[in-house]
């Protein structure tokens, strides 16, 4: 009787997690175009609400420790934005013009390889070819120039620019001064009868998040500025943007060092055709390399986050082929809880029946007593 009771609460537990998290996709789906400001807003009060509780206990009221924290976070972006955006349309604007030149040397360099490329565009025409790919790559550039055009001048991508602009600072505020009350709310609702259960995923959750929120925002953005500007110092055309992208697309480890490292060395290589050249690209790769994994990811992720980057990558990419970027900002969060409950699952399996029969379990206790005995 008792281990039906036990079964039945773990099946009505089991539903009702299902249900809340269909209830979750249904909700972010239904209302995916308004929610962007507001999963921005949070994620800011996430970051920052350290330094809010710092100053907290340096007995500065909540409301004003938020009102400073988030206003030198946000004269921080306006200021960083301001310096790097320039540099990075004057930049873009001049890969747009160069690639097709690019793609000029790189078939006249593949030419020789390339015979049966050639063949399948006009009889071999290897002047046809190079045409043909060149013009396609400009409409490609076209077609893309056209698309991000449209997008920057509609009335819907105007209205939730300023929505984002002016909702996630209200949002960020009130979410950091708030905090304390929103957490203990949560806390009141979590069951008596499995509060510690909960808790201790909740804490691990948290743990995994903050460590990954925390500490890979602040690996990427430190690689951003090595990558940036070490490439500009050694004289790489579009250096700074590369360097950039590489170092933000390091959110995912690996993923960003290795498509700078890609891009860097052809571009070098275009540019000079010195394999000296284009070892010095691929040295401040290694580089920065082995500052993150001996130094940055030791100091500042330690071993609390434990997601792995092919984890990261696939939520990225399902929350972003489902639900646009508001998905993908809240892939992160997801995998986080995903990996922490399945953790926890697959412990619980474990520990049942199910993973070791009793009589399984008796015979290698019975063995394992034999065999101590003298």
């Amino acid at each position: 009787m008792v281990q039906n009771t036990s079964t039945d609460i773990a099946r009505n537990h089991l539903i009702f997690w299902i249900l809340a998290f269909g209830f979750f996709l249904a909700f972010v789906s239904l209302f995916s175009t308004i929610l962007l400001p507001f999963i921005l807003g949070i994620a800011i009060a996430y970051l920052l609400d350290p330094l809010v509780a710092f100053l907290g206990r340096r007995k500065i009221p909540r409301g004003i420790a938020a009102l400073l924290i988030l206003g030198a976070f946000f004269v921080f972006i306006a200021a960083l934005l301001a310096i790097v955006v320039p540099i990075l349309v004057r930049e873009g604007h001049g890969l747009i013009e160069a690639l097709p030149g690019y793609i000029e040397i790189a078939s006249d360099k593949l030419a020789p390889y390339i015979g049966w490329m050639q063949e399948s565009f006009n009889n071999g025409n290897s002047e046809t070819f190079k045409q043909t790919l060149q013009n396609n790559i400009s409409k490609f550039l076209t077609v893309g120039a056209d698309i991000l055009g449209g997008l920057a001048n509609g009335g819907q991508a105007f209205a939730g620019f300023i929505s984002v602009v002016v909702l996630t600072p209200i949002v960020s505020y009130f979410m950091m001064k708030e905090w304390n009350s929103i957490t203990e709310w949560v806390d009141h609702l979590i069951p008596r009868s499995r509060y510690e259960t909960i808790k201790g995923l909740l804490r691990a959750i948290d743990k995994k998040l903050a460590g990954f929120v925390r500490g890979q925002l602040g690996v990427a953005f430190i690689l951003a500025v090595i990558y940036a500007f070490s490439l500009t110092l050694v004289g790489l055309k579009f250096g700074f943007l590369i360097g950039l992208i590489a170092g933000v697309l390091s959110i995912i480890p690996l993923v960003g060092s290795t498509i700078g490292l890609f891009v860097s060395v052809i571009v070098a290589w275009f540019q000079a055709e010195e394999l000296s050249y284009v070892g010095l690209i691929g040295g401040i790769f290694l580089v920065g390399q082995f500052v993150e994994g001996n130094f940055l990811t030791p100091k500042l992720l330690g071993k609390s986050v434990g997601l792995h980057p092919l984890w990261i990558l696939f939520a990225l990419l399902a929350g972003g082929s489902l639900f646009g970027i508001v998905g993908m900002l809240l892939a992160i969060p997801v995998a986080a809880v995903v990996g922490v409950l399945l953790g926890f699952a697959i412990t619980q399996y474990k520990n049942s029946g199910y993973y070791e029969d009793r009589k399984h379990t008796k015979k290698k206790n019975e063995t394992a007593s034999q065999t101590d005995t003298p």
